[in-house]
Formats: C-alpha cells, sequence, structure tokens
C-alpha cells in the first residue's frame, strides 16, 4: 500500500505495520464496512491502506502521545494493535479517521452552550454556531440546548422588536450543517434540545 508523506492532505507520517503482527480477525462484512468508511483513501478514490494498517495507523497515532511520559510507543501501539484486531476494544468513528491526521479530532461529541444574545457573548447564538461548524469540519458532532433563547414574539430591549425565538434559530443552524461534510467525509450529526 501506498503511505502518504506528512504533507499530503494533512495526514502524519505512521512507521510500516510491523509483519509479525496478526492480521485482524473480522468477519467479510465487518471488513468491507471498515474498508468502505475508514481507510484512507487517495486522490483517485482508491484504498491506500488495508484494515490492518488502519487498525495500526490508528494504534501508532494513539500510543505516541504516551511519549510524553517516557512510555515505548512502538510497544504500546503493538498492544492498542492486539485490542483492536482481536475486537476486544474499538473506538469510535472520529478516533478511526481523526488518528493521524494533524487535527487529531478523536472525540465524537461536544455540548456547546446558546445564550440569548447575538454575538456579543462567547456563547452567543452565532459564535456557539461557528465553533460548532469548526468542531464539525474536524470530524465531531454537536448537542445544544436551544431552551436559553427567548419565546418568539418577546419584546427585544436593545431594538424594541420582537424576538423570532428558538425555533428559527435552530433552522438557521440545521440549514449551516448541511453544508458541512464532518471530517470531510459525512454530512455529520447533531442533537438539538428544547424545553
Amino acid at each position: 500500500m501506498v503511505h502518504s508523506t506528512p504533507t499530503q492532505h494533512g495526514i502524519l507520517p505512521t512507521p510500516p505495520l510491523p509483519e509479525d503482527l496478526p492480521p485482524a480477525v473480522l468477519t467479510e462484512n465487518a471488513r468491507q464496512v471498515l474498508l468502505r468508511r475508514y481507510v484512507r483513501r487517495g486522490d483517485d478514490g482508491k484504498p491506500v491502506e488495508t484494515v490492518e494498517e488502519m487498525f495500526w495507523r490508528v494504534a501508532y497515532h494513539i500510543a505516541a502521545v504516551e511519549e510524553a511520559w517516557g512510555t515505548d510507543v512502538m510497544e504500546r501501539a503493538r498492544s492498542f494493535y492486539h485490542l483492536l484486531s482481536s475486537k476486544a476494544f474499538f473506538p469510535n468513528s472520529p478516533t478511526f479517521t481523526g488518528a493521524g491526521t494533524l487535527l487529531g479530532q478523536l472525540a465524537a461529541c461536544f455540548v456547546l452552550p446558546i445564550t440569548d444574545d447575538m454575538g456579543r457573548a462567547a456563547s452567543g447564538i452565532f459564535q456557539t454556531l461557528r465553533d460548532a461548524a469548526l468542531i464539525q469540519q474536524t470530524g465531531g458532532g454537536n448537542g445544544f440546548s436551544f431552551s436559553r433563547l427567548r419565546p418568539k414574539g418577546s419584546l427585544v430591549k436593545s431594538s424594541a422588536g420582537q424576538a423570532t425565538g428558538p425555533v428559527g434559530f435552530l433552522r438557521v443552524y440545521d440549514n449551516a450543517f448541511g453544508e458541512i461534510a464532518q471530517g470531510g467525509t459525512r454530512r455529520g450529526a447533531n442533537m438539538a434540545v428544547l424545553r
């Protein structure tokens, strides 16, 4: 398989899969799902890594963060690889897609506050939308509560107008996220709460 260079598509270098590691114990269906959804692809859309190489990429980059504490990265990566290839442990989707990238986004979900403010507060309606869009772009999903927004028709003191209400802003968020591919690969998942 072809291995990406550090500058190619934001992919970090991964040492080659050690030859003595066992193949993954997977059903053919599981292997096909992993090939279809998670292995790296080249510009032509064809896989540039096998499922085993993907497991190794994930294992190596998870282990690499422990180098700061004196951990033998290759030994730890081998341990992680064995957990993955034996199905003793499977991480979430963002770990499969984000491990070995410059962003290194491995979290699946972020819960963000939304306050009843149009732009001056750090957790205002549009600042939170901006933050959520950036999170989604890196592969994370978002959760929000629109419950702090004043109801439709409420007085807006600063403009003497009427509030549009939380449902209108929920539509704004939905439209924005409809245009963002989560991690550049799929439409993202979001959860909105209104009580």
